[in-house]
């Protein structure tokens, strides 16, 4: 029996988890029979890891110790700080997707490695390669990642059939993405995609959110303090009143005593009505159609060539969506697939597409970028060395190889210098640069030699580069990554510690979120944690230390260790701290 390829819908608001099972794809429920988990992580008040519901539930009460919506960040270098320990994004995503591995692992009896996750379709590289870093840290083989709108087309495709094109509108809590898809038989294929990855239900939180500050500022002269718990019980409340504008013309906004003035409780309590909501998102809805007609520039074809609409992401409940949508496009928008978790069932369609299942479709993607490099040459009838090369175009299909040859500039060139950039600009520098490399020791040579640059584009949306020197041979290979991959193995390999640590410490091996008791070390797991995975590192490293750098490693994990015994946790940070130090500076 093959090992199953699980399906992820890591998302900004929830993710789901689900497998391809008896010619259908389901989802997988926690042991509390949930099946939605929100991607929130957190920690208690005893130093014990909460993902999911009980993270989300503490929200209300511990906002400095619970982390939401971490995948706006993803791709970024910048750190969060959770139990008093900074965490990459990739990181807090890690806790995230083992909480969904080891659901999968309770559920199906056996231990699961292998997933499909599916990323927004407008996602960077960048974003990309720290989702696949993510689920590498969690003790996932990412065997694909596809794009959201194309999972969800996978969900929806299955029993149809005849060819149709279908716009696919996928508003989750942080990303919206819109795709023209070409659906015939057992073949989806992507025309256009296209997106906006900071624009959610999570802003049309804030708009609810800022409605009710303001109206406490001006109408109450109460100011709430961003981080605190009445900040965090408000968004908590633009949250469900959201929710419940999907469904009813008016809610009541209510939350007792945020606070007193002159001695006074202060309590909340408005009316907001449905019109007003939707005035307050207007923009952000307006922005999403004008996406749509670009997919469709893009995909020449007229509103008049879409024959269906699928509707992916729980902010497409909101009403003004579908009538908007309705408006525009003189159809009623399907609706017996579930906009939030038809992207997980896609996901798992496609880990048994990989696996080998038959009677399954054929999926072709497209890339929603434009890639390419710098070179001399004249723009605007001025010489400069950012003239824009697109070698690999938006909304190709991939996977993909393109090549393209450049010509040294003067005799007995040295090197060159590779970058390459991620935009539409003819002017590279105003484009999104993604990798640099040097390719040295050219042959010496009058100028005109030629240099060839090839990019490969895989299936997961990686790219690669390669840089050939086409006389010689000589060539330098790069795939480009994130800054925690740039930091090489060891960096990841932390991370995996970390994360790996914090689950162990949860009492029984249990679900993180969902475990009752207690863990042998308190409020200081965290602290546990990343000692000794501090320690763990060190020990990798000490074959490359000098003589003296060694002797100080020794003694600091030596010390470390007794410091943990006595339950010293203070002594154990700044112990840590000093060995963090000094592999800080082997690394640099």
């Amino acid at each position: 029996m093959n090992e199953p390829i699980i399906g992820i819908d890591l998302g900004t608001t929830n993710s789901e988890v689900a497998v391809f099972e008896d010619g259908r794809a389901r989802l997988i429920r926690d042991a509390a029979g949930r099946a939605i988990i929100p991607s929130v992580v957190g920690i208690d008040d005893q130093g014990r890891l909460l993902v999911g519901e009980a993270a989300l539930n503490q929200y209300v009460a511990r906002p400095e110790a619970t982390i939401r919506s971490i995948k706006r960040k993803m791709g970024r270098a910048e750190k969060v700080s959770l139990g008093g320990t900074d965490y990459s994004p990739q990181e807090i995503s890690a806790f995230i997707l083992r909480h969904l591995k080891d659901m999968a692992r309770a559920d199906l009896g056996r231990e699961v490695t292998k997933a499909v996750i599916t990323v927004p379709a407008y996602f960077s590289d960048a974003q990309r390669q720290a989702t696949r870093e993510a689920g590498e840290i969690a003790g996932l083989e990412v065997v694909r990642m596809i794009n959201e709108p194309t999972a969800a087309a996978l969900a929806y495709e299955a029993g149809h059939s005849g060819q149709r094109h279908i716009l696919v509108f996928d508003l989750g809590g942080g990303t919206f993405d819109v795709s023209v898809v070409r659906m015939e038989d057992e073949i989806v294929e992507v025309v256009a995609s296209t997106g906006n990855n900071h624009l959610g239900g999570d802003d049309f939180d804030n708009r609810i959110g800022q409605y009710i500050l303001d109206h406490l500022a001006g109408e109450r002269q109460f100011d709430v303090v961003p981080g605190t718990s009445p900040h965090a019980r408000i968004l908590r409340r633009a949250e469900s009143s959201k929710r419940s504008l999907s469904d009813h013309p008016f809610v009541r906004v209510e939350e007792e005593f945020l606070g007193t003035r002159d001695g006074i409780p202060l309590h909340l309590d408005l009316e907001l009505s449905r019109n007003d909501y939707e005035a307050m998102i207007s923009s952000h809805v307006d922005e999403t159609l004008d996406l749509v007609h670009k997919a469709l520039d893009d995909a020449h074809l007229g509103t008049g060539g879409i024959q269906e609409i699928l509707l992916v992401g729980g902010a497409t409940r909101t009403p003004v969506i579908r009538k908007r949508l309705e408006e525009v496009f003189g159809m009623v928008p399907r609706g017996e697939v579930d906009p939030d978790v038809c992207v997980a069932l896609g996901a798992a369609i496609q880990g048994a597409i990989i696996g080998g299942a038959t009677g399954t479709a054929v999926l072709v993607d497209v890339t929603p970028y434009t890639f390419g490099t710098s070179a001399l040459g004249e723009l605007d009838g001025v010489w400069t060395p950012f003239l824009y090369v697109p070698l690999i175009r938006r909304n190709t299909p991939i996977p993909t190889s393109k090549s393209e040859v450049f010509f040294t500039v003067y005799d007995n060139q040295k090197e060159v210098d590779v970058r390459i950039f991620q935009g539409e600009h003819s002017d590279a520098s105003y484009n999104i640069e993604i990798g640099q490399f040097m390719v040295e020791g050219l042959s010496k040579a009058k100028e005109g030699g030629p240099i060839v640059l090839r990019l490969d584009l895989d299936v997961n949306g990686v790219l690669h580069v390669t840089a050939t020197e086409k006389n010689t041979g000589l060539n330098k290979k790069i795939t480009i990554n994130n800054a925690l991959t740039r930091k090489g193995e060891n960096a990841l390999d932390l991370a995996k510690g970390r994360v790996a640590a914090m689950f162990e410490g949860i009492s029984g091996g249990s679900s993180p979120g969902v475990a009752e008791g207690g863990d042998d070390s308190g409020g200081d797991h965290t602290e546990t944690a990343t000692a000794r995975a501090v320690v763990e590192k060190a020990r990798g490293l000490l074959g490359e230390a000098t003589d003296e750098d060694r002797d100080d490693m020794v003694n600091l994990i030596e010390s470390i260790q007794e410091a943990l015994d006595r339950k010293e946790f203070r002594e154990v940070k700044s112990l840590r701290e000093q060995l963090a130090d000094i592999l800080f500076y082997m690394e640099t």
